[in-house]
């Protein structure tokens, strides 16, 4: 049955009887679908390394703009989503949002077949990836109205870290299945390596065959499946904490494109605010945080006006906003998460940039535009970083679970402190030296430090919001913190991109090194005093 009209998860015999195996059984169709929702929002930070090997005619600084896009308009995407479960129910969210995904994989497949493609495709490709950055929102609320508090950590960890490996699996599968024309005459033709590209296992030498399209093609092969998979199997929740009213899929499918629309328009218009002309925005130039909180309140303030039963039930959902703590939590929320889902997006990016080239003093002027023969490979090393941050996500659920979501949060901050701290020393080193090469173990193996502390205290504030919020506003919450710390997709790539450009890369870890500091102090704050309103939930 589709509804479930009688859903007590706190009721210890309902959920021995039958609540466990419902609930486990729609968590694992939620965490391969959150899955590629994560690979196609940010596979552009793969694909635009393959598009400069292939000698596609855009600026460096342009490539990271795509990825910027994404990140943007998937964290706006959220905002909406977060709302969804309750307006329409888990399965219809799961199934409509899945299939949205088919539109900028199957668009991306066809632009990336021609060099000549363009950059506008490229860039509205980009903006549709970010169907798969707002999936966060409605899974994690959808997930975390199937299980108990006393396993809230594991459940919405595992959905939560499994679905982020869909970063990985991206960052694994693109390279591999660009090597060989894996769908035929259908899949379109390959075109030549013009500087050597890798995968995981090894680099490919200048001169060799590749088929880039892939990278797009490649996730219809889950999407399709998956798709079917969520209507035939997942539920929606009708009980009047969840999703009270039944409405047709057809309705809820309108609703979710009204809502859709609005994010999309906020996103758009944030974008054409901040970017140069060269790239067809507005060349006003506005600074980032400026864009940042004009795309987030024009987004709230619209969906709150839009009338009948939406307007009704977010007036309800809105009431979040009258807690302090979902503004605590978002930013420390944006801490864990933000710099997970930032760092992953031009981790690769940032390892061919930096590593990629010489970086020598050619007639008082020091050149980054010559080739490093000896650089490491972006695409053989990128997605170790994000592996390790998804794989220990669940860990720090359960360690939370444990021991108190705050003090496990606050271990991991003062990690991020050091090791970003760390990366940029070595960031710095790499980008003034003519063999870079030589600092990159350390850079990485402190880039791999980082993550892991990301993930672990991302799985950790899922205790805290469990404990701290009731019930009906866990999962509100949720997808409004992840919504708000989503924007690190969007800003982490622009000022590493923006700092390259100025030829000081280490600025930009520097900067998240100092807000870090700041969520220690506020995490401490809230949380941690013996004498405030919580202790370490």
């Amino acid at each position: 049955m589709a509804d479930l009209d009688k859903w007590d998860v706190e009721d210890a015999g309902f959920w021995e009887s039958s609540g466990k195996k419902i609930a486990n059984r729609n968590l694992w169709i939620s965490i391969p679908s959150l899955l590629s929702g994560f690979a196609v929002w940010l596979y552009w930070g793969i694909i635009t390394v393959q598009m400069l090997n292939l000698g596609f005619p855009y600026e460096k600084s342009e490539l990271f703009s795509l990825m910027a896009i994404a990140g943007l308009t998937g964290a706006t995407l959220r905002i909406p989503s977060s709302f969804f479960i309750r307006l329409c129910g888990g399965r219809n969210t799961i199934f409509f949002t899945t299939t949205l995904l088919m539109i900028p994989a199957f668009g991306a497949g066809i632009a990336l077949q021609d060099k000549n493609t363009p950059f506008w495709v490229f860039q509205m490709l980009a903006l549709l990836s970010g169907f798969g950055g707002g999936n966060f929102a409605s899974s994690m609320s959808n997930i975390s109205f199937f299980f108990p508090k006393k396993v809230q950590g594991l459940a919405l960890g595992l959905n939560a870290g499994l679905g982020n490996f869909g970063v990985t699996t991206m960052q694994m599968l693109i390279p591999l299945s660009m090597t060989f024309g894996l769908f035929g005459a259908m899949g379109g033709e390959s075109m030549i390596l013009q500087s050597t590209s890798g995968t995981l296992i090894g680099k490919i030498p200048a001169g060799t065959e590749t088929y880039i399209q892939n990278g797009g093609f490649i996730w219809l092969l889950l999407l399709v499946p998956l798709a079917f998979l969520s209507w035939f199997g997942m539920n929606n929740i009708r009980t009047e904490q969840v999703s009270p009213i039944n409405r047709s899929p057809l309705t809820c499918f309108g609703m979710m494109s009204g809502m859709f629309l609005i994010a999309f328009g906020s996103a758009i218009f944030g974008l054409w605010l901040m970017l140069p002309e060269s790239v067809n925005g507005s060349g006003f130039k506005v600074p980032k945080e400026i864009v940042l909180f004009i795309v987030i309140m024009l987004t709230v303030s619209l969906l709150k006006i839009i009338p009948g039963q939406i307007g009704d039930s977010l007036q309800r959902q809105y009431q979040i906003f009258d807690n302090k703590h979902t503004w605590v939590m978002s930013i420390i929320y944006t801490m864990t998460f933000g710099s997970f889902i930032g760092f992953a997006a031009c981790f690769p990016l940032a390892i061919k940039v930096i590593f990629g080239y010489q970086h020598l003093m050619v007639d008082g002027v020091m050149n980054h535009d010559i080739a490093n023969s000896n650089g490491p490979s972006a695409l053989m090393y990128a997605w170790m970083g994000p592996f390790i941050g998804a794989l220990i996500r669940p860990v720090g659920g359960m360690i939370a679970d444990k021991f108190g979501g705050a003090w496990v949060t606050h271990v991991c901050a003062g990690i991020m402190v050091l090791s970003a701290l760390g990366v940029a020393y070595y960031m710095k080193a790499a980008y003034n030296s003519a063999t870079p090469e030589e600092f990159f173990v350390p850079f990485f193996v402190l880039f791999l430090i980082l993550f892991a502390a990301t993930g672990i205290g991302n799985g950790s504030t899922f205790r805290t919001i469990a404990m701290v919020f009731p019930k009906e506003q866990v999962g509100p919450v949720l997808g409004w913190t992840s919504a708000v710390a989503a924007y690190g997709a969007f800003y982490i790539p622009k000022v590493l991109g923006e700092q390259i450009k100025e030829t000081t890369p280490e600025v930009a870890l520097i900067g998240f090194a100092v807000f870090y500091i700041a969520c220690i102090m506020i995490n401490w704050w809230f949380y941690l005093r013996k004498d405030g309103e919580f202790y370490n939930p």
